[in-house]
Order: C-alpha cells, then sequence, then structure tokens
C-alpha cells in the first residue's frame, strides 16, 4: 500500500511515522518551500506522549520540551482556584510536554527523513485538486508534478485544500470574538519551574508555561495573553501570523502582578508578539470520501483550551494507521478511522466552544468576581473537579483509561 500525505505538519507528520510502523509506505507532500522552526509553544497530553513514544520518540521528546509537573488555574488577582499534578506526577505511565510547535514539528520531520527517506518528504509541493477510482487516488501539484498512492491522507491544516474541494461552501474559519497575542519571554521560574498557568476568566485570560530552559537559568516562557471583543466587532480574521503591538494589551493585564508571576513584565520581555484569532469550523458530517480523508486540523480545527489540537491530530494519525495495516481493503480501513475519530473530536470541539475545563475560572469569576477570601465559600472543591475531570474524559485522556486501554501499535506477527 502506497500513502499520500497532504501536509507537513504534526498530524501529517505523525500519520508518515506511524504508517511507516505499521509497514506501510507514504510520501508527505509539504507546501511550504522549506520546514523551519516557526511557531510558539504547545502543550502534548499524555494520551499523544504515549503515541510519540511507541513510535521511538521518547527520548526526543524528553530533550526538547519541558515535562510539565503542575496544572493552576487562578483569577486575575493570582488566587489559586484549582491545582493538580500533571503527567507522571499525576500516575500517568506518559509525561505532558510543554514544548515549542516549531521545534516538535522539526523532529517529526527529521525523524521521517530518516526512517522514510529523503524522497519520501517533498516541500514545495502545493496541492490543486486530485481525482480517485476504484484503483488508486491521484494528487496534482502547482508545480504540475503528480502523485499516485492508493490511499490520500489530508492533513492540510484549518485552510485545508481537500476539505474545501468536499464543502465548497463552509465559508472561513468561525471567529469566537477572541483575539490571542502569543510570545515567548525569558523569565524567571515561577511557582515549580515547570508549571503550566491559566488565570483570568472567559473575556480576558492569560496563560503561561516554560517550553525551555536558557543558558543563564531562566525559564523560556510561552504566554497568550486574550481578550474577548463584543459581539459586532470586525476584524482582520484570516492573518494567522500578523505581528501584534503590545500596547494595544498590556493596558488590560497592567495589574496582575501576582507575586508568584508578573504578567505585565512577561509581556514587556517578549522579542516579538503575534495576534490570531480564536477560530474553529463547525464539526462535519463525514471526513472520507472513497479513497481519500481529513486528518488533524483539516478534519476538526478547535479553540485552543484544553491544550488538545495537536493532541488529537496525533491520535488520529495513530489511529489511522492501525486501521490501514488492520482492515480489509483501503475504505473499509478509512470507515472505522471516521467512525471512531470523528464523534471523538466533534465532542472536543464542541466542548472547547463551552470553554472546557477553563469553565471553572468561568464558574468563579461570576461568583466572585472581586475575588474570595475562602474558595469553598464561593464553589466546592467536588464542583470543580467534577468539571475538570468530564473533560479529560471526554478528551481521552483521564489517567485510568489511558494508562490500561490496549496499545494502538500494529500487532507483531506470530
Amino acid at each position: 500500500m502506497q500513502a499520500i500525505i497532504i501536509g507537513g505538519g504534526i498530524g501529517g507528520l505523525t500519520a508518515a511515522l506511524a504508517l511507516h510502523a505499521a509497514g506501510i509506505e507514504s510520501t508527505v507532500f509539504e507546501s511550504a518551500a522549506e520546514v523551519r522552526p516557526l511557531g510558539v509553544g504547545i502543550n502534548l497530553q499524555p494520551h499523544a506522549v504515549r503515541e510519540l513514544t511507541e513510535l521511538g520518540l521518547g527520548e526526543a521528546l524528553a530533550a526538547t520540551g519541558v515535562a510539565t509537573q503542575e496544572f493552576r488555574y487562578a483569577n486575575r488577582f493570582g488566587q489559586t482556584i484549582w491545582t493538580e499534578p500533571r503527567g507522571l506526577a499525576a500516575g500517568y505511565r506518559w509525561p505532558q510536554y510543554s514544548i515549542h510547535r516549531g521545534r516538535l514539528q522539526v523532529l517529526l520531520w527529521q525523524a521521517a527523513e530518516a526512517r522514510l527517506g529523503a524522497g519520501r518528504m517533498q516541500a514545495g509541493k502545493r496541492l490543486v485538486g486530485f481525482t480517485q477510482d476504484a484503483s488508486g487516488v491521484t494528487a496534482r501539484f502547482a508545480d504540475g508534478s503528480t502523485a499516485q498512492g492508493d490511499v490520500l491522507v489530508a492533513a492540510d491544516g484549518i485552510h485545508s485544500a481537500v476539505r474545501s474541494g468536499f464543502f465548497p461552501d463552509e465559508g472561513a474559519p468561525k471567529w469566537n470574538g477572541a483575539l490571542l497575542w502569543r510570545a515567548t519571554s525569558l523569565a524567571p521560574p515561577f511557582l515549580t519551574g515547570a508549571s503550566m498557568v491559566q488565570a483570568g476568566h472567559r473575556d480576558t485570560k492569560f496563560v503561561c508555561y516554560p517550553i525551555g530552559t536558557a543558558p543563564d537559568g531562566r525559564s523560556i516562557v510561552n504566554w497568550i495573553a486574550e481578550q474577548r471583543f463584543p459581539s459586532g466587532t470586525s476584524w482582520s480574521r484570516e492573518d494567522w501570523n500578523r505581528p501584534g503591538r503590545i500596547a494595544d494589551f498590556l493596558p488590560i493585564f497592567a495589574d496582575w502582578n501576582f507575586g508568584w508571576l508578573d504578567v505585565p513584565a512577561l509581556i514587556r520581555g517578549a522579542e516579538a508578539v503575534y495576534e490570531f484569532p480564536m477560530v474553529d469550523r463547525d464539526p462535519l458530517p463525514w471526513w472520507t470520501r472513497g479513497r481519500v480523508t481529513l486528518l488533524g486540523d483539516a478534519a476538526h480545527p478547535m479553540y485552543p483550551i484544553g491544550s488538545n489540537g495537536a493532541s488529537q491530530a496525533i491520535l488520529d494519525a495513530r489511529w489511522l494507521a492501525l486501521q490501514l495495516a488492520t482492515q480489509p481493503g483501503v475504505e473499509a480501513a478509512l470507515t472505522a478511522y471516521e467512525a471512531a475519530r470523528r464523534p471523538a473530536t466533534a465532542a472536543v470541539v464542541e466542548a472547547n466552544r463551552g470553554d472546557g475545563p477553563d469553565r471553572v475560572m468561568d464558574i468563579v469569576h461570576a461568583r466572585a468576581p472581586d475575588g474570595f477570601a475562602e474558595l469553598e465559600a464561593v464553589v466546592p472543591r467536588a464542583e470543580l473537579e467534577t468539571t475538570v475531570m468530564a473533560y479529560k474524559r471526554l478528551a481521552g485522556f483521564d489517567p485510568e483509561t489511558l494508562n490500561h486501554r490496549v496499545s494502538w501499535s500494529v500487532p507483531a506477527a506470530a
């Protein structure tokens, strides 16, 4: 079997590695002329780290990312709402990593190039169309070249050419009125030195976590400042990497110095700030036509709530590879893939629209907007725990289920 993978991002590269491990050849076609370590930080939850570890990337991840030890929700005054251990400290068999998105992509690209061969990793290849019949799929690229395979996996992101061909009337991604300003800054370590913090509430939020350590011992801190604007506000929704201006949002967070975390100092210490609208797309009624299917953001772009976008793409890739290796034919495999992953990811998209686990901050803000003397008088711990655990179960990374579910690696031949 030969697979055509459109897109050399996290999902497409994981698919290539997973297919290779399953004994299926593939070729990755990336539209960018070269793969460079662009972007800011992301989190890989233990369910995604499990899949990458089973692909032999555990040591590389440990050397590249920061193993998250703690997660903390706080209000805008820095008062703790919820704190819990993460990764190995929480009883998982696999860590959680905070990692630079671009460095992760390069790590995956280099691993795929080493395992598949350089000729299987083709940059500067923008898909312009495809045809398929009972014998296979032919992809056409802007440079006039073509590629033939038995299956085409579209991992080409939120602006997927394949998805737009499937659903030509869908239109632009949906903006929820919130803007994100994202950057990295050098700062003294805070809390455990490997903590992830979310402070504020639905309309005004600050998120930060370390993704590395500088030679002088300071943390390389990834941060996101988020502000929601009134309904009807217009914004340039399609300019995904536009440089942002600190003056546009620093005043919102000017007094967010908690003692244990100095938010204004982090913002002022950024070398470069980028502005992103918070967008997603509606869940689709189907992902697959014949021998062609969607994966990752092409299938289910979601708000960056709950740290699940990249993780869900990795799960897609592993489950797809298992089905292609074990089902009787391509169409049966894609049917099984979609039957499991489309409902699961649609549930995460909808949960994230409702703020997912971040709802604990909204609950406290609604009941105690000026802060609290005693948290238990505002909200019982059991209510917070129910909210947080429900999301973990829905997204597939509650410890009990993840630690004991069967591996998605292809079983070895007897």
